[in-house]
């Protein structure tokens, strides 16, 4: 055996760039044993891709696990197909990336850590922005607009939605077609355009609907054309800002990527905390007429500060339609699912010039489906572990969609509540919105300690590692913590409710700080979590779209919310009484509702453990 694989290092060195990384991966997906002593890079990139080992030596020759699998004993001359195996991934790394002239791309020139600072000043500005339109656009569309209130929490629900659903769209165009660079500047571009359309609506008294009536169809079609041209804009950016910064470090160190991504969560916390205190003081205070133009400014300050790293940055190239090819995969997996594993593993055999399949015979066994699409010729290996590898993310994606729909409650019926509640202070007024600032104040002193002192433990093996620090530990606190925030939630609805009833006192709006501090923390364990493990487990051709996985969750979550309103007003309304109809939060049932969605993310919290324990 060991002379065979030396012969496939060999044939695999001399064929030609384009053929080689093909192989490679045939050799490693057929199940050949890995040897005990491989090279500490080649192990990291290896458990990085999911291909986990464990080997017991003797002498020369060692037996080795692949996951569960028994694979075919080796000898040394597996170090000279590992060693081949490290510098065509290095190599592959690489070679993908170009400067700002289409020449390939220097490390030492191109890329690193102050590449990658600049998208975490563009995402304070970018985030700023949008999240000080998000966050009070129902007392918008109420006061300036004069839309009902459950529609008013619809529309910014909407709004919301559409912006993160529309990351995917912007992912495909930027791994198919365009740079992650090219989609920034077409979307913050977008993103203005949309800003500018509003505010010419709030200066011109023609675009307005007259005091205490809603918008004619003429009036709500401005509001609709630059609201969702400014969300096209926003679901753009979401999909190329990260995963372009994430991009300029070496994918190699995984420890300086997990940082980046903590470090990109700083700086977008960073914006949401300017735009809970600042922003809303501005808009509540000054009007919107001056909060649309400091907005404009501030975009478009975050557009110069991004261009002005054009020299710096490295450019990842589009690799086609990635989406295409998962769909070939699926629609081949399904016409020849009557095809054997045994006659798959012969035909790459002979393909691969003796490159074998595992010791049993068999194929491996997650979404094994897949592996009946290589029985076509018009296949190969590589798009099949691509298609499996974005399958495998959309169990943990489908699982934090309910989450997200509680989160749509801080922007829509907890701002309300605090309209009911004493919120003064000493003659001042505190906007129910900035309850927000606890929850982001400990989210900016913690990440900072967190890299200083804990860092390090990103060092240790993943497997050993069922820390905090790895993205799916923290993804499931997050959505334990949502559960959690909506039963206080629903405690206190009932305990506002009873004081106004009874004693006619205003309950503190302080009350709503604990479901503010307990979400706050949840979307940020959550978001960061899901941004750093799709980055890291998708396959090279789908970064962006895969990273907008994590925003498409927020998206659905936004929907879900809007369909879950009014079906539960619709089914409570044959009973009697809306749950959430009417514009008197006295007169609702918001308890309930908070209870409710207490209930179904419980469940959610149990499904996403079952996916999570099986990834």
């Amino acid at each position: 055996m060991g002379s065979g694989l030396l012969g496939i290092a060999v044939r695999l060195a001399r064929a030609p760039p384009r053929f080689r990384r093909p192989l490679i991966r045939n050799v490693v997906d057929a199940g050949l044993a890995i040897n005990s002593g491989l090279l500490g890079s080649t192990k990291a990139e290896m458990a990085h891709l999911g291909w986990h080992c464990a080997c017991s030596c003797s002498g020369s020759s060692c037996e080795c696990l692949l996951g569960s699998q028994p694979l075919i004993p080796i000898r040394e001359s597996c170090f000279v197909f590992l060693a081949l195996l490290d510098n065509e991934m290095r190599a592959d790394e690489r070679d993908e990336f170009v400067d700002w002239k289409g020449r390939k791309a220097s490390s030492e020139v191109h890329g690193g850590i102050r590449a990658a600072s600049l998208t975490c000043v563009a995402e304070v500005l970018e985030n700023l922005v949008f999240l000080s339109c998000a966050t009070n656009f129902v007392a918008y569309f109420k006061i300036s607009m004069h839309y009902p209130t459950a529609v008013a929490a619809n529309m910014v629900t909407n709004f919301m939605a559409t912006s993160s659903l529309l990351t995917i769209l912007a992912g495909f165009l930027a791994d198919s077609f365009l740079t992650g660079f090219t989609t920034f500047i077409f979307s913050c571009v977008v993103e203005l355009l949309g800003l500018i359309i509003l505010t010419i609506q709030l200066h011109s008294k023609s675009l307005q609907p007259p005091n205490h009536r809603t918008p004619n169809k003429y009036h709500a079609a401005v509001l609709y054309f630059g609201l969702y041209v400014m969300a096209a804009g926003v679901g753009g950016i979401r999909a190329s800002l990260q995963t372009h910064g994430a991009d300029q470090i070496d994918r190699g160190n995984q420890r300086l990527v997990a940082a980046y991504f903590n470090w990109y969560f700083f700086s977008s916390c960073t914006g949401n905390l300017v735009a809970s205190t600042v922003m809303i003081w501005v808009e509540e205070n000054l009007g919107w007429r001056w909060s649309f133009k400091i907005l404009i400014a501030t975009l478009s300050l975050a557009l110069a500060v991004f261009v002005s790293g054009l020299r710096l940055y490295r450019y990842k190239l589009p690799r086609g339609r990635a989406f295409t090819r998962i769909f070939k995969v699926d629609e081949l997996g399904a016409r020849n699912r009557k095809a054997s594993s045994a006659e798959i593993c012969r035909r790459f055999d002979v393909d691969s010039e003796g490159i074998t399949c595992a010791a049993n015979g068999r194929l491996p066994k997650k979404y094994k489906f897949l592996d009946k699409a290589m029985a076509d010729d018009t296949v190969s290996t590589t798009e099949v572990e691509e298609t499996r590898a974005f399958i495998g993310l959309i169990p943990i994606f489908a699982s934090t969609i309910l989450m997200n729909c509680c989160l749509a409650q801080l922007q829509t019926f907890s701002v309300e509540q605090g309209a009911f509640m004493d919120r003064t202070i000493h003659n001042f007024t505190i906007p129910t919105q900035s309850l927000m600032v606890l929850p982001l104040t400990i989210m900016l002193v913690w990440i900072p300690i967190y890299e200083r002192f804990c860092g390090g433990l990103r060092d240790k093996p993943r497997a050993r590692s069922g820390r905090i620090s790895e993205p799916l530990p923290r993804i499931g606190v997050g959505l334990a913590l949502a559960s959690g925030s909506m039963a206080i939630a629903a405690a206190v609805e009932v305990k506002r409710r009873r004081a106004a009833a009874n004693d006619g006192v205003a309950l503190s709006v302080f009350w709503l700080e604990w479901q503010y501090l307990l979400l706050g923390v949840s979307d940020i364990l959550t978001l960061s979590g899901m941004l750093e493990f799709f980055y890291s487990r998708a396959p090279g051709s789908m970064r962006s779209a895969c990273t907008a996985l994590a925003w498409c969750s927020k998206s659905m979550g936004y929907f879900l919310s809007s369909a879950l309103v009014s079906a539960i007003n619709s089914a409570t309304g044959r009973l009697g009484r809306e749950w959430l109809g009417g514009n008197d939060l006295n007169r609702q049932r918001l308890d309930l509702y908070y209870a409710l969605l207490c209930v179904l993310n419980f469940l959610n919290f149990l499904n996403y453990i079952f996916w999570a324990k099986r990834y």
